[in-house]
């Protein structure tokens, strides 16, 4: 099986539907997301839409709980709440249904899928200790999964772990070493925070036991002017030129 693994889709609907396009050539087995398909631009139920036709499957992301009213957005920065709020209201009740029923975790097949960690949808997984946490709930879980997709940080980084040592891969395709286990990020494909404004994803080939990080242009200046006539706050239209 192949998978095509997106996360922060955060609708912008430009960029999912290149990262789409992309994943097409690819022909991928099935398209899995990790959370967070709205919040901070401009087309949520248009992106809720597409995730639900495509039948993806798809964990709930923090942006996705304050939209639905699952929780409030009282921990957000002011623009990121402004934009929760603004989605909250722009949702259809099709779309609110749709996201209040995710999952705050998805194992399938070798791997689990979560959105900041499996046991917390609003943690980030930035420094050795996130990640020495994050393992230890993995060894948890039913069959101790040895890969887990994760995303909410937006960037995009894959990290092995070896016994007590923990590195990050460095090149763009690398095969899983038998023994070792797996944290890995596919980037945002609505808000990257790298400092490379493409979209981002990634391909898992379950039989080769294959990673391949991916990286697609979409029309930026569409997107943000959708943000800008929403009235959402102009530094979300800013950030998604410059990648962060």
């Amino acid at each position: 099986m192949r998978y095509a693994i997106l996360s922060d889709i955060h609708a912008n609907l430009e960029a999912f539907r290149s990262v789409l396009d992309a994943v097409s050539r690819l022909g991928p087995d099935r398209t899995v997301c990790l959370g967070d398909i709205v919040g901070y631009n401009a087309d949520p139920n248009e992106c809720v839409d597409i995730v639900r036709s495509e039948d993806m499957a798809c964990v709930l992301g923090n942006h996705d709980a304050a939209a639905c009213g699952i929780e409030e957005p009282d921990h957000f920065t002011p623009a990121a709440r402004r934009a929760a709020l603004w989605t909250r209201s722009t949702l259809t009740e099709e779309s609110r249904t749709f996201l209040r029923r995710l999952p705050r975790n998805l194992q399938i097949g070798d791997f689990v899928l979560c959105h900041g960690s499996v046991d917390d949808t609003d943690r980030y997984l930035l420094y050795e200790s996130d990640v020495r946490g994050a393992l230890a709930v993995m060894a948890s879980l039913p069959g101790s999964p040895g890969l887990c997709f994760f995303g909410h940080t937006h960037l995009q980084v894959a990290y092995r772990c070896t016994g007590r040592e923990i590195a990050r891969e460095r090149a763009n395709t690398f095969v899983l070493s038998r023994g070792s286990r797996y944290l890995v990020n596919p980037g945002g494909v609505g808000q990257p925070r790298d400092g490379d404004p493409r979209a981002a994803f990634l391909l898992y080939d379950a039989g080769e036991r294959s990673i391949t990080l991916h990286r697609v242009e979409y029309d930026i200046p569409a997107a943000q002017d959708k943000v800008l006539r929403a009235g959402l706050p102009p530094r979300l239209a800013e950030r998604l030129a410059l990648g962060l």
